[in-house]
């Protein structure tokens, strides 16, 4: 008889205003994964390695002060109501311009400066995980319509990570969710991630600009350091979305930790991945390249570039996302 996952829930802080944020835990197997309400953000994933002892894995945050502290990194966080990029800090839809808040020089990083990273959400046991779920209001950070949008956590049979999620509007507006966890299959406290091998089912990029902003082509990895086709170990300074190619049911990236023996493979829905390099950390508990984001997305700036799979939602439609962490040793 299959055993389902073991879920619990525990008041974990409060944030500087008093506001309580709780922490769940999943278990299954050899995983156990903690999210919190704050920011919907993956605290902790525990997997054992090649000898079966078991690590952190993600860089995760001791308390609730820590992640108001330190916002810029976004650790773990779901980031909406547009993860990644918005040149300019607007975008026209169905001919109005609308304004957003922008939090990275002119342009609009997240969601904004308040996004759904540094909002609690409601929270409830479902079977095998939680969800978690909240409400933008039309205007919150210049977007349009009130978004209900849910992000629901669960382990797998095989103690993979399930993270789906859902959005709907009552006005036309622009969404892009994902998850924005640093992996270290080393052990978040091993240093540097640097040197774990990537492979990314993608040949080609979104190039940017001077400010990060996409200049709208698609360029081929063919004969650069961009290209993960196969596997090879990761160096510093990416930045940089990647357009995923069909995998006919293999995953569409895959990190490895020679050392401890740790693979994980990450299956998406969406049509990008971002790989991050985190070089810019080192503020705080972390040093530089700690961790590697592999964020599932569609690509930054879409809502000004009709060339790019498109990312408006409308009244009567849903927004629906599905990203799987799978976790095994060779």
């Amino acid at each position: 008889m299959t055993t389902g996952t073991a879920v619990q829930s525990e008041d974990f802080s409060t944030l500087a205003d008093g506001t309580p944020v709780r922490r769940w835990t999943l278990e299954r197997g050899g995983t156990r994964v903690r999210v919190l309400t704050y920011g919907a953000v993956v605290q902790s994933v525990v997997v054992p390695g090649r000898d079966g002892a078991r690590a952190e894995v993600v860089l995760g945050l001791p308390d609730v002060t820590a992640y108001e502290t330190y916002t810029g990194p976004y650790f773990g966080a779901v980031v909406g109501r547009y993860a990644n990029r918005i040149g300019g800090g607007s975008f026209v839809l169905d001919g109005r311009t609308h304004r957003v808040t922008a939090n990275e020089g002119r342009n609009t990083l997240h969601g904004g400066g308040r996004g759904f990273d540094k909002r609690v959400w409601d929270a409830v046991e479902v079977p095998d995980g939680v969800r978690l779920s909240l409400v933008a209001e039309d205007g919150e950070e210049g977007f349009p319509g009130r978004l209900a949008v849910s992000v629901t956590y669960t382990l797998d049979e095989d103690g993979a990570l399930r993270i789906a999620y859902r959005a709907t509007t009552d006005a036309p507006t622009v969404v892009n969710l994902t998850n924005h966890t640093y992996w270290n299959l080393a052990g978040a406290d091993s240093g540097s991630a640097l040197g774990h091998e990537l492979r990314l089912a993608a040949g080609r990029i979104t190039p940017v600009d001077g400010e990060s902003i996409p200049t709208g082509e698609l360029v081929p990895v063919e004969g650069t350091r961009f290209d993960f086709r196969e596997p090879r170990p990761v160096g510093p300074g990416y930045d940089v979305n990647y357009v995923l190619e069909e995998t006919g049911g293999e995953p569409a990236a895959e990190l490895y930790d020679a050392a401890s023996g740790r693979l994980m493979s990450v299956r998406t829905t969406e049509p990008g991945i971002q790989l991050y390099t985190a070089d810019h950390l080192g503020d705080g508990p972390f040093v530089p390249c700690a961790g590697i984001a592999l964020e599932t997305q569609h690509f930054p700036d879409s809502p000004n570039r009709p060339e790019f799979p498109g990312t408006v939602l409308r009244p009567g439609e849903e927004f629906a996302s599905t990203t799987v962490y799978g976790f095994s040793t060779r």
